[in-house]
């Protein structure tokens, strides 16, 4: 029972992601432009580490998960 509530949460989440990225974009376009995300460029290739940016997802998600599952 517990692996379909998972599975229901999980799909959920995959869809109100993307109806945000596909009716909201301007709600994600801070994604990758922080100070401390690094973004190497080149002629031919790019790197890019978004370090802040999946910080500031990290604690997003710690806050919501705990106000859902704490007990």
């Amino acid at each position: 029972m517990a692996i379909g509530k998972l599975l229901a949460a999980i799909g959920t989440t995959l869809v109100v992601v993307g109806l945000i990225i596909s009716y909201a974009p301007w709600l994600i376009n801070w994604f990758g432009k922080l100070p401390g995300d690094i973004r190497i460029e080149d002629e031919n290739k790019w790197v890019f580490i978004p370090i802040t940016s999946l910080f500031v997802v990290s604690i997003i998600l710690t806050v919501i998960i705990n106000l859902f599952f704490r007990k």
